[in-house]
C-alpha cells in the first residue's frame, strides 16, 4: 500500500481527528506549565490581577472539576453520536453511517472535547504544592479551554438536529459524489479525441495472452493509483488492462490486471500495490457507492414502514443532478495513452446508460404504482435530457420506453394517467422527439 493511500485510509478514520486534537492538547498543556512557571520565576505576578491566580488548593480544585466536566460533555458527546447513527442504520441506509463518522465537524467536536479533558488532567498532574507561596495562572487557561469546549458543545447541537435531517445527509452524499465525478472524468468539451488508427494495439494485443494479476485479499475496490499505473506502465513498456471497476467485491485469485509485454513476474507486485482492496466500501472514488446510498434512501421512503414519498423524491431530484452532471463527462473511451500516443492502461467503465439503469430500476420496480414517485422518475429524466447534448437525450428517449413499459403494467386512474401523459410530453419535448411523443403516451384503458 502506498503512502497516499495510507494516508487516504487515516484520514477517513474516525479516529484521525480526536487523535491529533489529543496530541495538540497534552503539548499546549506542557507549554502552558512551562509559561506558569516563568511567570512565577521572572515575578511576574505583580501586574497580573489576583483573580487571573490560584493558590495550589484552588488550582487543584479549578482543574478537577473542569476535567470531571469535560469528560462528562465528552460522554455525553458519544451518546449523541449514537443516537444518530441508529437513526441512520434504522431510517435510511446501513452506507450512509460513514457520512455522519467522517463528518469532520463531528470528529473535531470530539476531538475538541477529548483534547480539553487532556488537557486539564494533565495539569491537574502538574500541579505541585512544591513552592512557598505557589500560585496558578493554569487555572485560568483551563478555564478558557473549558469555555470554548462549551461553545463547540453547543455547536455539536446544532449540528446533530442539522444532520439527523434526512435532506441534509441526502445533500451531502450528492456533494461527495459530485466531488469524485469531478477528479474522475474531464468535460466531454476539454477531451482530446484521438484517431481511431491509433486503436490498433488493442486490436494486436488481443491475439496474445496476457500476464495476469490475481487479488490477494477480499473485499471491495477502494481506490485505484491510476496516474501511478500510467507512468509505471510507460517506463516499463507495458500495456495494462484494469479487470475490475471501483466499488467491485473482489475475492482471493479473481483477476484485477491483465498485463501485456511483463518481462519480470516479480513487478507484478508493484502494479499489486497500486490498487487498495478494503473490507467495505468507501466513497472516494467510487460513483456507484454514492448512487447506491441515494438509490438506497428512496427505496427505505417508499417501503411500508416508513412510507415517505417526499423522501424518495428528494433523493430522486439529486440523482437526477448528478446524472445531468454526469452527462457533461466523458465516460465513453476506455484506452488511456502516453504522451507518445502509445497505449498504456485499458479501463473500461460503465456508459451513461448503465448509470441511468443503475439509478432507477430499484425504484421503478418498488414504486410503480406510487403516481407521486414515477411522476419524480419523468421530471427527473426530462432535467437531465433538457441540459445536455444529443447524445445523452438519445440514452434518456430509449430509457423512457423501459420506464413507460413498466407504467402499463400498472391500473392507473383516469387522472394519474393523464398527469403521467403530460410529464412523458415533457420528455418527448425535452429530447426533441416532437413527432415521436405519442410513442410514449399511456394510451391502454384497464
Amino acid at each position: 500500500m502506498s503512502l497516499k493511500q495510507i494516508l487516504i485510509r487515516v484520514r477517513s478514520s474516525f479516529w484521525y481527528l480526536p487523535t491529533v486534537y489529543s496530541i495538540i492538547a497534552f503539548i499546549l498543556a506542557i507549554i502552558s506549565m512551562v509559561i506558569d512557571r516563568f511567570i512565577l520565576l521572572h515575578d511576574f505576578t505583580t501586574i497580573i490581577p489576583n483573580v487571573f491566580l490560584s493558590d495550589v488548593n484552588l488550582a487543584q480544585t479549578i482543574l478537577s472539576s473542569l476535567s470531571t466536566s469535560l469528560l462528562t460533555m465528552t460522554t455525553i458527546t458519544f451518546s449523541s453520536i449514537l443516537v444518530v447513527l441508529t437513526t441512520y442504520l434504522s431510517q435510511f441506509s446501513p452506507r450512509t453511517l460513514q457520512n455522519f463518522i467522517t463528518d469532520h465537524h463531528t470528529q473535531r467536536v470530539l476531538g475538541i472535547f477529548i483534547g480539553g479533558f487532556i488537557y486539564t488532567i494533565i495539569l491537574l498532574l502538574l500541579v505541585r504544592n512544591n513552592e512557598d507561596p505557589s500560585f496558578y495562572i493554569v487555572p485560568t487557561f483551563a478555564i478558557i479551554v473549558s469555555i470554548i469546549c462549551l461553545g463547540m458543545f453547543v455547536f455539536f447541537i446544532h449540528h446533530v438536529t442539522t444532520w439527523i435531517k434526512v435532506s441534509n445527509l441526502i445533500f451531502h452524499i450528492t456533494q461527495k459524489t459530485i466531488q469524485s465525478i469531478h477528479k474522475q472524468f474531464v468535460d466531454e468539451e476539454n477531451y482530446k479525441e484521438y484517431p481511431p488508427w491509433e486503436n490498433w494495439e488493442f486490436d494486436e494485443i488481443q491475439s496474445l495472452e496476457p500476464y495476469l494479476v490475481y487479488s490477494k485479499r477480499s473485499g471491495y475496490i477502494e481506490y485505484i493509483e491510476f496516474n501511478k499505473l500510467m507512468t509505471h506502465s510507460t517506463k516499463d513498456n507495458l500495456i495494462i488492462k484494469i479487470e475490475q471497476d471501483l466499488g467491485k467485491y473482489v475475492d482471493e485469485y479473481t483477476p484485477l490486471f491483465s498485463i501485456w509485454r511483463l518481462k519480470d513476474k516479480r513487478q507484478a507486485e508493484i502494479y499489486l500495490s497500486y490498487i487498495t482492496i478494503s473490507t467495505d466500501q468507501e466513497p472516494f472514488q467510487d460513483v456507484h457507492f454514492g448512487f447506491q446510498k441515494l438509490v438506497e434512501i428512496a427505496l427505505r421512503a417508499i417501503s411500508p414502514s416508513i412510507n415517505d414519498p417526499y423522501t424518495a423524491i428528494n433523493s430522486i431530484n439529486h440523482l437526477a443532478k448528478i446524472l445531468s452532471l454526469l452527462g457533461k463527462k466523458h465516460l465513453a473511451t476506455p484506452f488511456y495513452y502516453d504522451q507518445h500516443r502509445q497505449l498504456r492502461v485499458i479501463y473500461e467503465r460503465p456508459g451513461f446508460d448503465d448509470y441511468l439503469y443503475e439509478c432507477f430500476y430499484q425504484i421503478r420496480h418498488y414504486a410503480k404504482e406510487d403516481v407521486s414517485v414515477m411522476t419524480a422518475i419523468l421530471k427527473a429524466l426530462t432535467y437531465i435530457a433538457q441540459e445536455n447534448s444529443p447524445f445523452i437525450k438519445q440514452a434518456v428517449w430509449d430509457f423512457s420506453y423501459y420506464i413507460v413499459e413498466g407504467l402499463k403494467e400498472t391500473k392507473w386512474l383516469s387522472k394519474d394517467q393523464a398527469y403521467l401523459n403530460n410529464h412523458l410530453k415533457d420528455i418527448a419535448k425535452a429530447c426533441q422527439k416532437f413527432n415521436k411523443s405519442d410513442e410514449l403516451l399511456l394510451i391502454e384503458k384497464r
